[in-house]
């Protein structure tokens, strides 16, 4: 499986997919089309728990600012996560600036949603 790496933009965080089990997720998130955005990662993560999942997955997401319809998104990919958590150790690291607290009240609230997923809060 090939990797995907998806370029930074003014609205959109630089994503890396690595097949041997790193993901990640930097930058801010409000593009004009989230969903459209996001769909080839999504579709690489589905493939990636379908055929070649590494031994441990890493997540590290580090978004400093996000939108309604992002979030909507991150529900959809911890939902994704969660689905393949019970056959694959998946470590989630949610990294924040600890003088940006909606950030850090934004894995909080993950943490709260997703309780079956590995989730850790990390200050930078």
């Amino acid at each position: 499986m090939e990797n995907l790496n998806i370029e930074e933009t003014k609205y959109t965080p630089v994503i890396n997919l690595d097949a041997s089990g790193t993901i990640s997720m930097v930058g801010k998130s409000y593009p004009e089309n989230t969903f459209e955005f996001y769909a080839p990662m999504m579709d690489w993560v589905k493939e990636y728990f379908e055929t070649c999942a590494a031994a441990t997955t890493t997540v590290n997401i580090e978004i400093t600012y996000f939108n309604s319809s992002s979030s909507k998104l991150f529900f959809d990919f911890f939902d994704l996560l969660e689905e393949n958590n019970e056959n694959n150790d998946i470590k989630i690291n949610w990294i924040y600036d600890e003088e940006n607290e909606s950030a850090e009240e934004a894995g909080e609230d993950f943490i709260e949603d997703f309780e079956d997923l590995n989730i850790k809060l990390v200050t930078k």
